[in-house]
């Protein structure tokens, strides 16, 4: 199974292009942070090719910029080409199915993904777009919450009778 899924900021500026059979395409590089830190290092950073066709490329471009945090999940891909000094060399690349926001706080707001890292000011995300970010609508008043039902107790049962 290829399935790749990876969150990170945005490090190019985007450009929608198109093919010559007018197929849309956008390609950028994606700026992932590393889980772990050494103790006295700075946090590593990992970064990505990823490109989008079609309207998930028209999504993106449409949506997001450069410093913008993203969601991208599609699968990894490699080609075999020959670099400029005659030596064999490998391009690796996301080809993305799906793209999320990541619910960033628009224009710098608290919670640590907000305009950092001299980025751009956010717009705000379309409410309702498929899979992605919607802006929270008003609650409607509704009754108090019922209290959750009590744990089972499963101390004294046999470990035949659990189902796993």
């Amino acid at each position: 199974m290829n399935r790749v899924i990876m969150m990170g900021r945005i490090v190019n500026e985007l450009e929608l292009k198109t093919t010559p059979n007018g197929v849309t395409v956008c390609s950028f590089s994606l700026a992932v942070d590393r889980n772990y830190q050494k103790k006295g290092e700075d946090r590593k950073t990992d970064f990505f090719n990823v490109v989008a066709w079609r309207g998930t490329a028209e999504f993106i471009t449409r949506y997001f910029g450069k410093g913008r945090m993203i969601l991208v999940e599609g699968e990894m891909q490699t080609r075999k080409y020959t670099d400029k000094n005659g030596n064999p060399a490998t391009w690796y690349e996301i080809m993305v199915d799906n793209a999320y926001f990541t619910g960033e706080k628009a224009n710098g707001g608290n919670g640590g993904y907000g305009g950092g890292y001299g980025a751009p000011p956010i717009p705000e995300e379309p409410a309702g777009y498929g899979g992605g970010y919607s802006a929270p609508q008003s609650a409607p008043v509704s009754q108090p919450a019922q209290q959750a039902a009590p744990a089972a107790d499963f101390s004294s049962a046999d470990s035949d009778d659990y189902p796993f």
